[in-house]
């Protein structure tokens, strides 16, 4: 662990002697001052006292802010404006990085899935997660499903109760059905489900027999006015009346997926918190597939993420498509 890392945790617990901390990590006092500067320089205002440094009441939403306290192995990586953190989370990953957390304030040339176009502005919680797990591409799909459930968790901290929808929207309440589409910026809200609070896009590199990285990107409609919203959409904000903590927003995501996928061993975790927490399963829904759509009842979710359909034709398993919630009636 780095000296600033080590700070910051070691700041979780009350006040911090220099001299004590760098005994404790074996570093000198001029690099645990050095990284008390490195913090403030961030905005992380770590106050000296009597009895040590302290850390500042109102962390602030910035890297250190974000690390404090967390309880996840990732570091963050902050911009207050950046094209998107897909593209960097993507570049730190062919670079070898891993376990990198890049969040931005505010993104100007976000994409949804299909490149369908994403409202990022100021105010939301805008994470993309460059990661290298030890993994076959065949399971890649439930790294979506862990960023949902995630999504979905640090939503409902907030105050928030989401849902998802199949396979990673992730939704408020419910709405007449209609047209589905994807990213937060689509225009049409019928057949959602709900209003669209956040939404995942997952890119992946990889080999035959394993991934190379894989980049979850997540967008949460967190502190933004109704009013800039698309049709259909809703923000933490909106819902609550008042503004939310996005430090805490962002590092309850983070901690709540790789408690879910952080090592092989928990993904098995995955798919029944995904079924918890879905409002899909139960319901009618159609799904628009590259081979036509499937019409009926969404029964299951399978490895590593199929949705398990009861149609008048027998049972299918979709992998991938557009998938609308149905009222009874609708064929």
């Amino acid at each position: 662990m780095d000296t600033r890392r080590a700070l910051l945790d070691a700041l979780g617990d009350g006040p911090v002697s220099g001299p004590a901390l760098a005994d404790d990590l074996g570093v000198s006092r001029a690099a645990v001052w050095k990284a008390v500067e490195s913090l403030r320089e961030e905005g992380f205002a770590v106050e000296s006292t009597s009895e040590g440094y302290v850390a500042p009441k109102d962390p602030g939403y910035s890297a250190a802010g974000i690390e404090f306290g967390l309880d996840a192995p990732y570091a963050v990586e902050y911009r207050d404006r950046i094209a998107s953190t897909n593209e960097r989370a993507r570049e730190l990953a062919s670079d070898g990085a891993d376990g990198v957390a890049v969040v931005a304030d505010e993104q100007t040339g976000s994409r949804g899935r299909l490149d369908r176009e994403w409202v990022a502005p100021s105010g939301g919680v805008w994470l993309s997660l460059a990661i290298r797990p030890d993994a076959p591409p065949a399971r890649a799909p439930l790294f979506t499903l862990a960023a949902a459930v995630a999504t979905a968790d640090a939503c409902r901290e907030a105050g928030v109760d989401a849902h998802i929808k199949w396979p990673n929207d992730v939704l408020v309440g419910e709405s007449e059905s209609g047209d589905d589409g994807e990213g937060g910026a689509d225009p049409d809200p019928g057949g959602r489900g709900g209003r669209k609070v956040a939404g995942i896009l997952t890119e992946m590199e990889g080999e035959a027999d394993r991934i190379s990285w894989i980049v979850p990107g997540i967008g949460v409609n967190a502190n933004i006015d109704a009013e800039t919203l698309p049709a259909g959409a809703t923000s933490l904000q909106e819902e609550l009346d008042g503004p939310v903590d996005r430090r805490r927003v962002a590092a309850t995501l983070l901690e709540r997926f790789a408690a879910l996928a952080g090592t092989p061993d928990r993904m098995d975790r995955i798919l029944p918190a995904w079924r918890e927490r879905a409002s899909t399963l139960g319901r009618r829904v159609r799904v628009d597939t590259p081979n036509g759509p499937v019409t009926g009842t969404a029964i299951d979710v399978e490895p590593p993420g199929a949705l398990v359909i009861e149609t008048a034709d027998g049972i299918r398993r979709v992998h991938a498509g557009d998938c609308e919630h149905l009222r009874d009636a609708d064929d």
